[in-house]
Formats: C-alpha cells, sequence, structure tokens
C-alpha cells in the first residue's frame, strides 16, 4: 500500500526541511514518529480483537458441533438402553414362566394306563383258552 523508495524519502525530507525548518525538524519528527506508533499499536490492537472474535466464533461453532455429537451419542445411548431393558425384560419373563412351569404339577394323567384295575371295571384276562 505505501511502497516508498529510498529516492522518494529523500525528497520528502528535503522538502521538509526547506518548510519546516532545521530548528523545528527534529521536534516534528519525533511526533510523527511517536503518531506512526500510535497508529501502528491501534492498528495491531484492531487485527488482535478481529483474531480473537474469529476465535471466539470458531469455539462457539465447535462447541456447537460438540453439542449434537454428544446429544447423538446420548440418544443412542439412550436405545441401547431401552433396547437392553426390553431384552431384559423378556430374558426375565421368559424366566418366570419356565419356573412356573416347573413348579406346576404334570399334565393330566388321563393318558396313562392304571397300573391297578379300578372298582367296578371287568378284569381281563388275556389267556387264549383252546
Amino acid at each position: 500500500m505505501f511502497d516508498f523508495s529510498f529516492a522518494e524519502l529523500m525528497v520528502i525530507m528535503v522538502a521538509a526541511l526547506i518548510v519546516i525548518g532545521p530548528e523545528r525538524l527534529p521536534k516534528v519528527a519525533r511526533t510523527l514518529g511517536h503518531l506512526w506508533g500510535r497508529a501502528q499499536r491501534y492498528v495491531n490492537g484492531v487485527k488482535a480483537d478481529i483474531e480473537r472474535d474469529m476465535a471466539v466464533e470458531e469455539f462457539r461453532q465447535l462447541q456447537q458441533k460438540v453439542q449434537a455429537e454428544a446429544d447423538e451419542v446420548e440418544k443412542s445411548f439412550q436405545e441401547a438402553s431401552r433396547t437392553a431393558d426390553q431384552h431384559v425384560q423378556e430374558i426375565n419373563d421368559t424366566v418366570a414362566n419356565l419356573s412356573s412351569q416347573k413348579d406346576k404339577p404334570p399334565a393330566s394323567t388321563s393318558s396313562q394306563l392304571p397300573s391297578q384295575p379300578v372298582a367296578g371295571q371287568p378284569v381281563s384276562t388275556s389267556k387264549n383258552s383252546e
């Protein structure tokens, strides 16, 4: 932006020496140096503020991304927990059914033959008499 060659600076200094004079030139140069330093500090401060604001914005975006990922992980964990709870409930129901069937007496014995004759029924003998 400000591109001065050494020759241009020499022309400016000679013109300043002629216009300002040799007695006031050191004071004016010192004042210009102080003003130049202030301007540079101001520009550097503005740059630092802009960089800091950009960094804060990047951190906010990163925080939002991390929060979104954390929410997804939490939802996934809750879904896995729900699924695991359902499986545990199914297993508990199955175990409860099996233990209740074990505690019940066997089903009716009507299909089994009696080992002793029941009173009032004829006893059959299976002897072949020819």
